[in-house]
């Protein structure tokens, strides 16, 4: 009989942390980018040269920020949910979901790293909305 797994391993949680940090790099980068779109810190002083430009883009740059700022909040959520996935590989709680008690499957866990709930449980839950 094949006992069940309570938690994974130190190599496979290594694995995941890499797996992290990785995602966590290029999200941050990303986020600086569009924190740099939103400030214009990389404004090429162009606007004034083109007036005509200027006039017809004054719509859409009202649009294109609140663009920018969502997929900042969105990146800056992403970045909070995998920092505290490395907590949990710290703590050894990583890949247990958090409603069944459960291992989240590694496919599942390589995906969406910050992972809390196993499909089963995230399933449940968008049935009981």
């Amino acid at each position: 009989m094949e006992e069940t797994k309570l938690r994974y391993s130190d190599e496979e949680l290594e694995e995941f942390r890499q797996i992290i940090l990785e995602k966590l790099e290029v999200t941050k980068r990303d986020y600086n980018v569009l924190m740099d779109q939103l400030t214009n810190r990389n404004d090429n002083g162009v606007d004034d040269t083109m007036p005509t430009y200027h006039t017809l883009e004054e719509g859409s740059e009202t649009q294109s920020k609140e663009t920018i700022m969502n997929m900042a909040a969105r990146a800056q959520k992403f970045i909070q949910g995998l920092q505290a996935a490395l907590v949990r590989i710290d703590n050894k709680t990583y890949g247990i979901c958090r409603e069944t008690g459960k291992l989240i499957p590694k496919e599942r866990l390589r995906a969406v790293p910050h992972a809390t709930l196993s499909i089963e449980a995230k399933h449940m839950r968008d049935k009981r909305r």
